[in-house]
């Protein structure tokens, strides 16, 4: 399973956003029906094969509903899980319990499907010297946690945002009149213009050949990745062979897992699908009751 490292201070704030959107000043029915000094002990059931993810978020999220709460974790982020598993136990007081719980199940559902889908492009080619990177096609607000779910599948997280790793893509070439190369000498003269950012990597998107010769003349010393957009697998190789371990080479668009192989074939270092958080299925998880205390 790759490593990864929490930010745990936008954590805590996202679960604080993420209770009040659902439960504001209170979950009325619990405070109505539910004793404050009543506790209860559940398990959260596993109803659908694939990799377990979120196990440590919602013992953060339990935390914040009840100090006093005790969890027994019996499998981890990144364990394959199959129906009937019983991941953890949670005992805590039983409107805490019912406050956490739809988040807790909405959270973990959701990093469960996108780590089962990376964990299935990875051992796809898993024999193969290639890495798999996730995108910014994420949801508005939960890329975090998102990108958490990818590395705890076995795939690698690429730039967070905007703001950590220069890409020009189509846009920013024909903005610049259709020129790759003045796209990449201003990139140059920012980096300069602002030392903070002088170590951030440099990715550039092709769309042919041409594209591809002219970032390579242009981006010596600059250009870190020469992404390869929507090419064919005869031309990937091709280009591959062009740039000839001069830049890493990135393959980007139309990535499915039926395709997916081939694409790695070609020989490029790292291939970039957007379908690892895009089109996930969240997998069936439910939190029971199974024992007043």
């Amino acid at each position: 399973m790759a490593s990864f490292k929490p930010d745990y201070t936008y954590l805590d704030q996202f679960i604080d956003q993420a209770l009040w959107e659902d439960v504001h000043e209170g979950d009325v029915t619990a405070l109505a029906t539910i004793p404050s000094d009543k506790r209860d002990r559940a398990v959260l059931k596993v109803k659908a094969n694939g990799i377990l993810a979120g196990v440590e978020l919602a013992q953060l999220i339990f935390k914040k509903c009840d100090s006093s709460v005790s969890i027994k974790v019996f499998m981890h982020d990144g364990d394959a899980m199959t129906f009937g598993d019983i991941a953890f136990e949670v005992e805590c007081g039983t409107q805490a319990l019912l406050k956490a719980e739809r988040l807790v199940l909405n959270t973990m559902q959701r990093m469960s499907g996108i780590a089962t889908m990376s964990r299935t492009y990875a051992d796809a080619v898993a024999d193969l010297p290639v890495k798999i990177l996730d995108t910014r096609k994420t949801t508005p607000l939960t890329r975090h946690l998102e990108k958490w779910a990818v590395k705890i599948g076995g795939c690698e997280n690429y730039r967070y945002g905007l703001y950590d790793w220069f890409m020009i893509k189509d846009n920013h070439t024909d903005a610049n009149g259709g020129s790759v190369a003045k796209a990449i000498q201003k990139i140059a003269d920012y980096k300069k213009m602002h030392p903070s950012v002088s170590s951030y990597g440099v990715t550039v998107e092709v769309r042919s050949l041409e594209e591809l010769k002219s970032t390579m003349d242009a981006g010596k010393g600059i250009v870190t990745r020469i992404m390869l957009d929507n090419f064919k697998p005869e031309l990937m190789k091709e280009a591959v062979g062009i740039v000839n371990h001069q830049f890493e080479v990135e393959a980007s668009g139309g990535v499915t897992l039926q395709n997916l192989r081939e694409i790695a074939l070609t020989g490029v270092d790292y291939i970039s699908s957007g379908a690892l958080t895009h089109s996930v299925i969240s997998l069936d998880l439910s939190l029971k009751v199974v024992k007043v205390v």
